[in-house]
């Protein structure tokens, strides 16, 4: 038994963008980004993170991943970052999306422009946040904002992982716009935030990391 493959044939524009084919290329991007991840995200609640449903959707969203990461890329270095008008309101949180799902030389390449569309007000400052944020958790280093979450064998849960500086954590957040961490972790993942608990993971991780360095 397997979930649908939505996968499409590899389509990227050749052709001056207009508004209304970069929406309908974004919109198949989004449909082939993200179904199979909530199908697979299902899986895990029905039956575990380590069934052998959830291996085969993971393929599926490797393959679907491999061809949506062209298509964007070509988007990117031939036009630029588009405007909120060129793509639509869905349009921003596709390609970053893209861009969170790929490996860290993808992002660190893309990082400047995202930060200058935020500059340029093409870009919310959440998505950049999300970016900066997995890029640090792939270098093993603590996250600034608290957007990445990691699943732990050992426990067979999921938990928070550990961030720069707990208890300033929402100062920060704040200071560009996003919600409190407690708000946003219970909205995206009904996860509870617990500053002593966070601050105690965060102190273990830097002796860990300063054991390792020896």
């Amino acid at each position: 038994m397997g979930c649908s493959n939505t996968s499409t044939s590899k389509v990227v524009p050749t052709k001056k963008l207009t508004q209304e084919n970069l929406i309908a290329v974004l919109d198949t991007i989004w449909k082939t980004e993200q179904l199979p991840i909530r199908s697979r995200d299902s899986l895990i609640e029905l039956y575990g993170v380590d069934h052998d449903l959830v291996k085969e959707q993971n393929l599926i969203i490797d393959k679907n991943h491999a061809i949506n990461e062209e298509k964007v890329k070509t988007i990117l270095d031939k036009y630029g970052w588009p405007t909120k008008e060129m793509t639509g309101e869905r349009g921003n949180w596709t390609i970053c999306n893209v861009i969170q799902h790929s490996d860290n030389e993808v992002r660190l390449q893309y990082l400047p422009m995202m930060r200058q569309a935020v500059k340029d007000k093409k870009l919310e400052a959440r998505f950049l946040v999300r970016a900066e944020d997995r890029i640090a958790t792939e270098r093993g280093d603590l996250q600034i904002y608290g957007g990445q979450m990691k699943y732990y064998p050992e426990t067979k849960s999921f938990n928070l992982w550990p961030v720069y500086d707990p208890e300033n954590i929402d100062k920060r957040r704040t200071a560009i716009g996003l919600d409190s961490i407690a708000i946003f972790l219970q909205d995206r993942f009904d996860f509870e935030w617990n500053l002593e608990e966070q601050i105690k993971r965060s102190e273990e991780f830097i002796l860990a990391k300063e054991k390792a360095n020896k």
